[in-house]
């Protein structure tokens, strides 16, 4: 009898019952960002490596371990993107956007990682990042915290990957700020609050769970 084929480990589907999630989030992020003035830039999920090695170093866990890297029919070197910053920053400096301008973008998409899968923690995953050029001082900071902090969001989207620990008893998480960072944080989340959590909202009853490193 012929062996099923599954998604690899650590990939997962986004089935019926939860894309309605995931659809809420999205909205959220898409209507908070264009608010802002912030505009959408969607990126190749298959970039060249050396670009990663470039902005990440090559000498780091990410590009030394994580990253999935294969060589095409052309013999070039291509890696599944672990994060959007590099791939954003290559799009405007190919595409002349950055020159004497101003630019708020924001992207969404899955990313990819090599790393051991657990709770939280995934060989994809999926991120939304903005990117600001042209523009210096502490406003730009003041505005990137004002707009994750905006009245209209009643939800809060936890990044698994960087959860060290989550008690729903307190509706308190620990995280890494940084995950290149050792200094944790920990947070207590308003009962008004809805807290999603890879794609599924947390409840009082959830099992609590500390991610090992």
């Amino acid at each position: 009898m012929a062996q099923t084929v599954q998604a690899i480990r650590g990939m997962n589907d986004l089935l019926p019952e939860n894309t309605s999630v995931w659809q809420k989030i999205e909205k959220v992020i898409r209507s908070t960002l264009t608010s802002y003035g912030y505009q959408e830039v969607r990126m190749p999920i298959v970039e060249k490596t050396n670009l990663f090695c470039r902005a990440i170093g090559e000498v780091t866990d990410v590009v030394e371990k994580e990253m999935y890297s294969f060589e095409d029919r052309s013999k070039e070197h291509l890696s599944l993107r672990p994060e959007g910053t590099a791939g954003c920053v290559r799009a405007c400096i190919e595409h002349n956007m950055i020159y004497n301008q101003e630019q708020r973008l924001w992207y969404m998409g899955p990313m990819f990682r090599h790393e051991r899968p657990q709770k939280g923690r995934y060989r994809q995953f999926h991120q939304t990042g903005v990117e600001v050029f042209g523009l210096t001082g502490p406003d730009i900071d003041a505005e990137i915290i004002a707009l994750t902090k905006s009245d209209d969001n009643d939800t809060v989207i936890i990044d698994g990957r960087n959860i060290e620990k989550y008690e729903p008893s307190s509706r308190t998480y620990t995280y890494k700020e940084n995950e290149f960072d050792d200094d944790t944080v920990e947070i207590t989340v308003p009962a008004t609050v809805t807290v999603i959590y890879n794609g599924v909202p947390l409840t009082i009853n959830d099992t609590a769970f500390t991610n090992e490193s």
